[in-house]
């Protein structure tokens, strides 16, 4: 029986990452599959006179339009006032959720004092703090901000309360069987608990600060994305309101996807079934 080398194990390391980049590559191409077969479909329905693109514009249309936004540089100005507001409310309220879960997960008292308050104002609908918001904060930068941080701070307020009060009773006693102190024990064994119940909510709560900054930016901004929606129903640009609905499903792909590959390497340790997919 012949016994593996170090040279050996390192020479299908290598010769695996070459395979795990082109499997990406697929998912990625297949991922765009739906989208792409569907725009190829209604652009050749309308070609054909089969549907008329007065309120649904032709995909060609829309690039179009997306292209001249681009070309004029005004689609980067709305990009980036509405990534610059998403990513200050999202560190807001994630880091304001990820202090208030971790209380109430690990708090009985905590939790019995003030979870029930979280829960009815988690059932308050986004566009009634819109006027409050406004009267307290002005229809400047900080009322948008905070309505953000408010969509955030939920789903990870409840992804890190619900993965603490979650985790294995047993695991705990095995860190305290070894000795270890509370530090050791938050770092070794908790903290990897809890991890991919976290990324979950970060990303959940990322979506939800997608989705308020469309509420946030029709208080009366003059750039982003979601003042780009509200100009093209002004005018009666449908190919606008489109563009500007692609251009957040993009960056709001790509957010996501940078927590997903930011948090990689710390799950490396999972063994579940789709990492083994992977």
């Amino acid at each position: 029986m012949s016994v593996a080398t170090e040279p050996d194990i390192a020479d299908e390391a290598g010769a695996a990452r070459p395979r795990l980049s082109v499997f990406s590559g697929q998912r990625a191409l297949l991922g765009l599959l739906l989208p792409l077969g569907a725009a190829l479909l209604y652009e050749a329905a309308f070609r054909a006179g089969l549907v008329e693109a007065r309120l649904l514009p032709s995909p060609s249309r829309i690039l179009a339009t997306l292209f001249d936004l681009a070309k004029s540089g005004e689609l980067w100005t709305h990009i980036l006032a509405t990534v610059l507001r998403v990513a200050a409310g999202f560190v807001i309220g994630a880091g304001v959720g990820t202090v208030l879960g971790a209380l109430t997960g690990a708090s009985e008292t905590a939790r019995r004092l003030l979870d029930p308050t979280l829960q009815a104002l988690r059932a308050i609908p986004s566009l009634a703090w819109v006027p409050l918001f406004i009267l307290w904060l002005g229809i400047f930068e900080a009322s948008k901000v905070t309505l953000i941080a408010v969509g955030v701070f939920f789903p990870v307020y409840l992804g890190v309360m619900g993965a603490i009060a979650n985790i294995d009773r047993k695991i705990v006693e095995v860190g305290r069987a070894f000795r270890l102190t509370r530090l050791q024990l938050a770092r070794r064994i908790l903290l990897p608990a809890i991890l991919p119940d976290y990324i979950v909510a970060l990303r959940s709560g990322l979506g939800l600060g997608f989705m308020f900054v469309v509420a946030a930016e029709i208080m009366g901004a003059s750039e982003g994305l979601g003042f780009l929606l509200v100009d093209g129903q002004q005018l009666g640009k449908p190919d606008q309101i489109l563009a500007a609905i692609i251009a957040f499903a993009l960056i709001g792909k790509a957010a996501d996807g940078f927590i997903v590959a930011a948090s990689r390497p710390f799950l490396r340790w999972q063994d579940s079934f789709t990492a083994a997919g992977r």
